[in-house]
């Protein structure tokens, strides 16, 4: 008799648990095991973090999102010198690390966030700003996200293009004698080239 009491107990608290998890996430976002990242890191000099960022016409008060941000720097200066509310992004847990470190040294954790998370995963609809630096097909794998953007958001990308997608904007530019970078520019709603 004791031995069917003891199972019925078991059988009850795994019931109430089940019950308890009902409608949650078994995972949250943070939990889950990411993958591997897609692209090596390297960061943009500072110089061209600035023009990209001239280019976007960022104003105060805007949303930015960085794509892959690495070290934070493109939202550290966003939120520093444009006042704008900036969110990173990143799969790494050694660039988020790194990022948080060079947002408190900012002291922008008011206006900016950093997350690990998989930027094919994320809802970019409150962005006004995005800025990118991936592959070409990366960047072309993020279209169907990017074609949810509002109308009048700025896509920034240094060094590489979005085939199928017209730049409303690409200049080169060499700051301080180093190599030239190329910094592309578009404006939601996205212009689809004509094959």
């Amino acid at each position: 008799m004791k031995r069917f009491a003891v199972l019925g107990l078991v059988a009850l608290c795994c019931a109430a648990l089940g019950l308890a998890f009902l409608g949650e996430p078994v995972a949250s976002q943070e939990t889950k095991p990411l993958r591997d990242p897609d692209v090596i890191y390297v960061p943009t000099p500072q110089e061209v973090v600035d023009k990209m960022l001239e280019m976007a016409d960022v104003r105060p008060g805007e949303i930015v999102y960085d794509l892959g941000c690495g070290d934070g720097r493109i939202p550290v200066t966003a939120a520093k010198r444009f006042g704008s509310k900036t969110w990173g992004f990143d799969i790494n847990p050694v660039r988020v690390k790194e990022s948080l470190e060079n947002v408190k040294r900012a002291k922008v954790e008011d206006l900016c966030t950093i997350k690990l998370q998989d930027i094919f995963e994320l809802d970019l609809s409150k962005a006004d700003v995005v800025t990118l630096y991936l592959l070409p097909q990366l960047n072309v794998k993020l279209i169907p996200q990017l074609d949810k953007l509002k109308p009048g958001c700025r896509i920034v990308s240094h060094d590489f293009d979005m085939e199928g997608v017209k730049p409303k904007k690409m200049v080169n530019y060499a700051p301080s004698g180093g190599r030239e970078h190329r910094i592309y520019l578009w404006v939601t709603p996205l212009e689809k080239e004509r094959r």
